[in-house]
């Protein structure tokens, strides 16, 4: 049963938002409380969430209060209000994962129910403009380590993966050990396009060869299912016959697909979910 820790200082946020004076005698005059917001979703950063929703219709709504739980079913706790529909949490840890919901409040202090979409969010780390360079020329820089942010040799046993320019069939590739998983998603606008790791798809190994590996192309994604068991992205923005550079970000949270965004929107809402407050 989804609850939620209700602070009486939630009283005060409602009223200092509005202006309103909750001991007037007009704020006795509306006990409906407006709709639980809906279309919550989240996206997914770097020690960081980004939440979302629809603005509610009615037009006595002053605002909205957000809570996080560590289960969709478990007790939420207040983290904070706003009078638009988005909310930024920085008070996460990278490879946690965290469930969120939102109420609306009116200008006479009712609170909605808590939304019930299905919404829960596990940071992860990201770099930027990272290099690495071609493992047959520059062995020691041309492996990445995503677990310690790192540029380490292609053969060393922290290298994910690495990049190799081959000159005899004129194109680069993204290399990864044969333990490890790799595939093309194709072209995208940034690192965020990408929001779950795919279950299969992935290059398979050729007879006789220790790596796999498929062609790098700048603008594309690639995910990458790490030997340990973790998953990761990278986005190659430039590509020289010596080096990559790229965009990259990596789930901490072992087997969690996860790499931006996580909603389950407009479900049915079972008689079993109520909101209790205490």
């Amino acid at each position: 049963m989804k609850k939620y820790l209700f602070y009486a200082f939630s009283l005060f946020l409602a009223s200092f938002f509005t202006g309103c004076d909750i001991n007037d005698n007009e704020t006795n005059n509306d006990y409906t409380a407006p709709a639980a917001p809906t279309n919550v979703y989240t996206i997914t950063g770097d020690n960081r969430v980004d939440i979302f929703w629809n603005y509610n219709t009615e037009r006595d709504v002053a605002g909205y209060n957000v809570y996080y739980s560590y289960s969709y079913d478990g007790t939420y706790t207040f983290i904070g209000s706003t009078t638009k529909n988005n909310f930024i949490d920085t008070d996460v840890n990278n490879g946690v994962t965290y469930y969120y919901a939102v109420t609306a409040y009116d200008r006479f202090n009712n609170e909605s129910e808590l939304s019930y979409d299905e919404v829960f969010d596990t940071p992860r780390p990201e770099g930027f403009n990272q290099s690495i360079f071609d493992y047959l020329l520059f062995e020691s820089t041309s492996g990445y380590d995503f677990q310690n942010n790192l540029v380490v040799p292609f053969d060393s046993d922290n290298a994910d993966f690495f990049f190799e320019n081959y000159t005899t069939g004129g194109k680069f590739y993204l290399n990864v050990w044969e333990d490890t998983d790799i595939q093309d998603m194709g072209v995208t606008t940034d690192i965020y396009d990408i929001s779950y790791a795919p279950t299969s798809g992935y290059v398979p190994i050729v007879t006789g060869d220790n790596i796999k590996y498929t062609e790098a192309k700048i603008g594309h994604t690639y995910v990458i299912w790490t030997w340990d068991n973790h998953y990761a992205k990278v986005r190659i923005t430039n590509i020289t016959r010596e080096r990559i550079t790229f965009d990259w970000a990596y789930q901490t949270a072992e087997g969690n697909r996860e790499l931006k965004r996580n909603v389950i929107v407009n479900r049915n809402i079972p008689d079993s979910i109520k909101v209790l407050r205490f």
